[in-house]
């Protein structure tokens, strides 16, 4: 039985700090196909990735969080790999835990796979997470759950794997170029009736990790009420829109 085919893509802005930190951690066997797109930062990350071997594509500007993810997967799907995995570079996500995460979409048990910081949610402060941060993530998530009509313990994930099949069925390139980007993908994927699950993982804050600020966090926040609130609607058949699995007539 052959190995499966395993690309990791890493979405970055100014993440030259981290980077290498990040690869490192990454097992031996998984450093094979590891794709890095540049969002047209100002340090040194290009660089310093290809440095260490990894495959490097530069955005001629700045396109943003959803914008960088969508160019990710669309090189990633070129090498035909049987699982993606998305992980930011600012050693923010173990990626050590990269073997458990896609394990069950290997399997065949999931289609869509994410780090959890939150299962244990103690972690989640001892590691840094802050105060505000921590009340917001749990907050949010119980709302999304009821809404979705899931039961994850958190939504907010920088260390996310799929299959092949999903990223070649969910339209992710009609998604958001900004942060809500992540959130769509959840919501199309489970209007696809595709299979999620989740990982624990450490929580592990520090000064170099990137963190959205108040003005681009409170938009995210918004946006993701919005999409929220239409996946509602597309679901009941009250507004279709094509973010979403077309319904049956």
């Amino acid at each position: 039985m052959k190995s499966p085919t395993v690309v990791i893509v890493m979405p970055a802005f100014n993440g030259a700090r981290t980077v290498r930190e990040t690869f490192l951690e990454i097992p031996k066997e998984l450093r094979k196909k590891i794709i890095l797109v540049d969002d047209k930062s100002t340090d040194q990350t290009v660089a310093v990735a290809k440095k260490l071997g990894i495959t490097v594509f530069k955005h001629p500007q700045n396109l943003g969080y959803g914008g960088c993810q969508k160019t990710c997967y669309e090189e990633a799907l070129k090498y035909h790999p049987d699982v993606i995995v998305m992980l930011h570079p600012d050693y923010q996500y173990d990626a050590t835990k990269i073997p458990e995460l896609i394990a069950p979409i290997v399997s065949g048990k999931y289609d869509f796979m994410f780090g959890s910081r939150m299962q244990t949610k103690t972690d989640a402060r001892k590691g840094g997470m802050p105060l505000a941060k921590y009340y917001i993530n749990r907050i949010v998530c119980w709302l999304e759950n009821k809404i979705l009509g899931v039961h994850f313990t958190e939504h907010f994930s920088g260390l996310r794997a799929y299959s092949s099949e999903l990223l070649q069925t969910v339209p992710f390139q009609r998604f958001s170029n900004d942060f809500v980007f992540d959130q769509q993908m959840e919501m199309s994927a489970l209007s696809y009736h595709f299979r999620i699950g989740e990982i624990p993982i450490p929580t592990r804050y520090h000064t170099r990790a990137s963190s959205i600020k108040f003005v681009k966090g409170t938009k995210f926040l918004l946006e993701t009420f919005f999409y929220l609130f239409l996946y509602v609607l597309h679901r009941h058949s009250v507004l279709k829109t094509a973010l979403f699995a077309p319904k049956k007539n």
